[in-house]
């Protein structure tokens, strides 16, 4: 299956308590957000990705034009009305990958293995969750967490979601992939967070 991927990169990053935007936090010395990119160009399943940008995040969008990439310039209104606002723009109707770009760690085979998952759960939405405890137990911050099937569990940011169902109400059908891999267990919140990834992201690099 290829899909496309859509990287959300038009949030305040506050949590960061930092004047440079989130996604051009540097990681061992290149923006957050190339990192994702570097995945979602290795991916077998994702043929085509865009960037989200608004007005938080004008020095990302300015770099990702640098680079050639595609961006959509949403309104800043949340999360999920950002999407909403991305999709219609795109007009994307199948399979759509949604993905941080505060998730270094991610790569390529990782995504194509979320692809897999939900071409196998026969639901419109997966979501990929990470036990809270392990999280907690390497030092990480929890900025948002959900519930499946009675567990509380922290968000990835990574999910696949029928883009057709995304201007619908109500609640989509949903899957989940529970995972303690560190391609996205290193989800950057906090500059806490930054130097604990860097560590374990080198202790774990050949």
């Amino acid at each position: 299956m290829g899909i496309t991927a859509i990287v959300m990169a038009g949030g305040k990053g506050s949590r960061m308590g930092l004047p440079v935007e989130k996604p051009m936090l540097p990681f061992f010395g290149k923006p957050l957000i190339d990192y994702a990119i570097v995945a979602i160009s290795q991916a077998k399943n994702i043929t085509d990705f865009y960037i989200v940008t608004s007005n938080n995040t004008p020095n990302t969008e300015q770099h990702c034009k640098n680079m050639n990439w595609k961006t959509i310039h949403t309104d800043a209104k949340g999360y999920h009305d950002d999407l909403k606002q991305a999709v219609r723009s795109t007009k994307l109707t199948g399979p759509i990958l949604t993905m941080p770009s505060d998730v270094p760690a991610v790569t390529g085979a990782f995504l194509d293995k979320v692809v897999c998952e939900f071409e196998q759960c026969g639901k419109d939405f997966l979501a990929v969750f990470v036990p809270i405890k392990k999280r907690l137990d390497l030092g990480l911050s929890i900025s948002s967490t959900d519930e499946y099937n009675g567990t509380w569990y922290a968000v990835s940011g990574i999910n696949i979601i029928n883009g057709a169902m995304i201007q619908k109400d109500g609640k989509i059908e949903t899957s989940a992939l529970i995972t303690e891999e560190t391609d996205v267990l290193l989800n950057i919140n906090t500059q806490k967070d930054v130097e604990i990834a860097q560590k374990i992201f080198y202790n774990n690099t050949p």
